[in-house]
This record gives structure tokens, sequence and C-alpha cells, in this order.
């Protein structure tokens, strides 16, 4: 019998903070559950990285990552069908919204981080901007007359049903999510 292959201490540490960023919060959670977590200790959590704060940065990168991938991943499906790859974007935003844990860990760190020189700030709104251009292009692309709003009442829309989905849980309004997006959709289409 062969022993389960076990992950490098630099990854457990990676995986086990952003489970607690989600669950608890960036300020929620400290370094020393962090290292319990990812069965480690905090010289090699330091060791890996210098601070807490380029911990977080290293977590927001690999959620950038997996939203690129994301992105590549409704074009890939819908190759040059601007129409839709929007409306997979509508549903898998959907998927997204009424789960446990429906947190997007990087519009967690863009309201947890307010200091301005927070290392991870700059990165964090960087990318905010970077994702409302793809959907301002998208949106544009699938033939909105006036993309930009119809990003803000998409934004609007995604924020407000995560809300409702951690207050009002399943039976919240956040299950309508994907009928109200296709009724903004259509209304910004037609």
């Amino acid at each position: 019998m062969t022993a389960a292959v076990r992950c490098p201490p630099r990854d457990r540490i990676i995986d086990a903070a952003r489970d607690l960023f989600r669950k608890h919060g960036i300020k929620g959670i400290g370094v020393d559950a962090i290292a319990e977590a990812a069965d480690s200790n905090k010289m090699t959590l330091y060791r890996h990285f210098g601070s807490k704060d380029d911990l977080v940065f290293v977590c927001l990168k690999e959620a950038a990552a997996e939203a690129d991938a994301f992105w590549e991943g409704i074009k890939a499906a819908n190759p040059g069908d601007a129409k839709a790859q929007l409306r997979d974007w509508v549903r898998c935003a959907g998927e997204f919204v009424t789960v446990e844990h429906c947190n997007c860990e990087l519009l967690d760190a863009a309201a947890q981080l307010v200091e301005i020189d927070h290392p991870a700030r700059q990165f964090v709104e960087e990318l905010r901007n970077l994702y409302r251009v793809r959907l301002v292009e998208l949106c544009r692309a699938a033939g909105a007359a006036d993309a930009e709003l119809m990003v803000d009442a998409l934004t609007l829309l995604v924020e407000g049903a995560r809300t409702n989905w951690r207050s009002a849980g399943p039976g919240g309004a956040a299950t309508r999510f994907v009928k109200v997006a296709e009724m903004i959709v259509d209304d910004f289409l037609a």
C-alpha cells in the first residue's frame, strides 16, 4: 500500500488560507489558524510568505487566475457568439450566487481591505475594472446599446443576490437571479 501524496506546505497554506478567508474574512482569521488548518506552522508560513498581507495577495492572484479561466471557458464554449456567451455568464453567475459560501474572494477583499495602501487593494481594484471592461465589451458585442448601464444593472443584481443569499438563504430572492438577469439581458438587447 502506498502512502497518499501530500501537497507541498506552500500549496496547503494557500488552500487553507483561501478556505478560511472565504469562511471568516481576511481580517477574521490569523496566521496561527491558517498554519494549523494547513497542517503546518507559522515559521513555514512566514518562510513562504513574508507576511499575512503577502499571503492574501497570493490568494487573490490565484482567485484572479480562476476568474480568467472562467472567462476563457465561456468564450471556448460559445466561440464567436457574444449573446450565447452573455447568457452563459448569467447562468454561471446564477450558480455562483446560490451556493453556500458564495463568496467572491475579490469582492470580499475589496470590501475588507479598506486601507488605501494595502498591498492587495490596488490589485483588486485593477481586477474589478478589468472584469467590468470585459463584461461591457461582451454586452456591447451582444448588441446592447447602453452596455455600461447594462453592466451596472447586472453588477448590482449579482452583488445584491450574494447579500440576499447570505441573509435569506435558499428561500430568498437570490434563487431567482437567473430569471431576473435574463430579463435585464432581454431588455437591453431588445
